[in-house]
């Protein structure tokens, strides 16, 4: 039957005979179903079944590629609503296809018209098509990448060369060609092919996919590969749209492969000559990375391999330990771990092995060591070395020497604290407080419970204390109670209570948690202080003398006696300035204000020394002038700094007139008397 035509692929495309079908892609560590590539199936009425190596090559050259394309897209999508998500769609891009700048809109079209999610599609370019102009193909495929479509390349290896397509295209996927894959098993060269290209992929940071793979032993070759994802016949045939729930259904496609674990040389993946280089660059990165010292002893105790770990605990480099014996290099260490190394030689497994030493360099302090030795035999069970892992536990055995020193201290200090710490139920019914109250009140914790703990109150405290922890149970507010409880000895004592409630994430309170302290003396000290302030402030109040105390730095009134006011004819201010009552009134004798520098209070507390007495004219608030004398003197703390001053004022303005009328009526008695001796009056 002759091969079809350019009219029969048109025909064939008006009569809607073209259509998508679906090839699982797995992944390979579960065989778990990953997504679908999208396939195109021409099935001719007459010629029936026909290859797409057959059609797609004639579609490309009648310029119908783009009508095929967008045909199968919409059947793809469109049939794509029974996948979940995160199920992707792969399908091909043709290199015709892919030099069209109209490419990313086509797609987008058609995703709408299927009611497909673009960052679910993946397309997957071949080599040739970026082969004619790499900057078109840039400029299409981050077009691509700003809908959320990946990029996938495909048949990597077979055709031109890709390492600058790789650099220079923002791929997500490299997949392994059929060809490759399908002759792993039997061809070495395929094998050292899928390795490199595989490790290409994860050095890149991609995605590698293997197609074509029909076997179990492939599967596992690849997957000791590292190779991510695959498909082919082994997971299933391309299948119509309305035969996948039938794929979905199945929870994976393939058994898990069990390689990771347990002996593989008999396995088609043991006898990979890719596989040493690959497993050897692996093993030594975790060799590396772990925070865990490792190294192998031969023998004779000769370090044969170290990772990074060990060489830095032990202050020198890598390559300073190969082929050198531990008792060389450490003879203070090896006294130590010797005897352990060479249990481990006649096959002994000996692990969680504390050890301290003191390291000579670089800083001499004491480290603890966590050793574990494992005899490592050959295939005739023979020891042909010890394992070594090293974990340095230094850090840990200060915490928890810290801790424990800690608990000592946290001890101590309750046995010591002069506060009581306490918890109690939410209702208070269950107290537990610390054996401090039992020394001070006699009481046992048990008779402290159900509300035993009134039995130590005061009765005139009682209520008091009732109302406070009942207000606190219903509302949850903290408690702050003063009262007097009953001391061992039978002494009244005052206590001050304090405690809040802890709350569960529902705010419920499900404990409270407080102290208690003896306030005793210093309720004691402060009714005395009352006391003495009270008999004080009579005594203050009582001098017929006017005193006043202010601040040094503020000038502010702390304290004055009743006198003052009635010598400054005006109330005296707690906390105003005394400015206010100099200035107001403070006079020469000649009627001028005094400068504040010349108040005898200023010139006391500037100086540091006693000023006075001094007199000076004051005018009161009613406008008269009277007479004061003041007496002022700095006040000084402990330190000798002064802190303010004190002026006693005493008001002489009767005294003052008094005598200056006696002095006049003195001068006026002189002035007759001279007047009787003079000649003139004797004529």
């Amino acid at each position: 039957m002759p091969s079809p035509t350019e009219h029969d692929l048109s025909q064939a495309l008006e009569r809607d005979e073209i259509s998508p079908y679906f090839q699982p892609l797995v992944e390979l560590t579960t065989g778990k179903l990953t997504g679908f590539e999208v396939l195109a199936r021409w099935k001719h009425p007459v010629r029936g079944m026909i290859p797409p190596d057959v059609f797609i090559p004639l579609a490309e050259k009648a310029g119908l590629i783009g009508r095929l394309m967008e045909q199968i897209l919409r059947k793809a999508f469109a049939a794509a609503s029974v996948l979940p998500d995160p199920l992707s769609l792969s399908a091909n891009i043709s290199a015709i296809q892919f030099r069209d700048i109209d490419l990313p809109l086509q797609i987008a079209h058609a995703a709408t018209q299927g009611g497909f999610a673009l960052d679910r599609l993946i397309l997957e370019v071949t080599e040739s098509a970026l082969a004619d102009n790499l900057q078109q193909a840039r400029e299409i495929s981050m077009r691509l990448k700003e809908l959320g479509i990946r990029l996938a390349l495909d048949d990597f290896g077979t055709g031109y060369s890709s390492l600058r397509h790789l650099q220079a295209l923002p791929f997500d996927e490299l997949k392994v060609d059929a060809s490759f894959v399908r002759s792993m098993d039997h061809t070495r060269e395929s094998r050292k092919i899928a390795a490199a290209i595989v490790g290409l992929g994860h050095s890149l940071g991609l995605i590698t996919v293997a197609e074509g793979i029909e076997t179990q032993a492939q599967a596992e070759m690849l997957l000791w590969l590292g190779c991510d994802c695959g498909q082919g016949w082994l997971y299933g045939r391309a299948v119509p749209a309305e035969d996948l729930p039938g794929i979905l259904a199945r929870e994976t496609l393939s058994p898990r492969i069990e390689v990771l674990a347990g002996d593989v040389s008999g396995s088609p993946a043991g006898r990979m000559e890719a596989l040493p280089a690959q497993r050897l660059a692996q093993l030594q990165a975790i060799y590396d990375g772990v925070p865990v010292g490792l190294c192998f002893l031969d023998t004779s105790m000769r370090y044969m391999s170290i990772n990074k770990r060990l060489a830095e605990m032990n202050g020198a480099p890598v390559a300073d330990h190969i082929g050198r014996r531990v008792g060389d290099l450490y003879p203070g260490m090896f006294k130590i771990v010797g005897p352990y190394i060479r249990r481990a030689l006649h096959g002994e497994s000996l692990s969680s092995i504390e050890a301290t030493y003191s390291r000579p360099v670089p800083d001499g302090r004491s480290r603890t060591l966590l050793l574990s030795y494992e005899p490592v035999r050959d295939e005739a069970s023979e020891v042909i070395g010890v394992s070594v892992a090293v974990v340095d536990i230094s850090s840990r055995k200060l915490a928890e020497e810290a801790l424990k020193e800690s608990e000592d201290h946290y001890r101590h200090a309750v046995e010591l604290n002069p506060q009581i710490p306490w918890t109690a139920s939410p209702d208070f019914v269950e107290i537990d407080v610390s054996p401090s109250w039992q020394k001070l009140t006699g009481m046992s914790s048990e008779e402290i419970h159900n509300h035993g703990w009134v039995n130590a109150v005061h009765p005139d405290d009682m209520e008091r204390a009732r109302n406070a922890v009942g207000a606190g149970i219903e509302t949850g507010t903290p408690l702050d109670l003063e009262l007097r409880v009953r001391r061992a000895d039978g002494a009244w004592i005052w206590i001050r209570s304090r405690g809040s409630p802890r709350r569960d994430a529902e705010g419920k309170v499900v404990r409270w948690y407080g102290s208690m302290e003896d306030i005793d003396d210093r309720k004691k000290m402060a009714q005395a202080l009352i006391e003495s302030e009270a008999l004080l402030k009579a005594v203050f109040d009582a001098v017929p003398v006017g005193i006043v105390i202010t601040e040094a730095a503020t000038g502010r009134v702390v304290i004055s006696n009743p006198q003052a006011e009635k010598v400054f004819r005006r109330p005296v201010i707690m906390a105003d300035k005394i400015e206010n009552y100099r200035n107001a009134g403070a006079l020469h004798p000649d009627g001028s204000p005094m400068m504040p520098s010349e108040y005898p209070l200023a010139r006391a507390i500037v100086t540091g020394n006693p000023v006075g007495p001094e007199e000076f004219l004051y005018r009161g608030l009613d406008g008269s002038d009277g007479w004061v004398s003041a007496t002022a003197a700095p006040v000084r703390g402990r330190d000798g700094q002064i802190l303010g001053g004190v002026v006693a004022l005493l008001d002489i303005d009767d005294l003052k007139r008094e005598r200056q009328a006696l002095l006049d009526r003195i001068s006026e008695l002189e002035r007759q008397v001279l007047g009787l001796r003079s000649p003139l009056a004797t004529e």
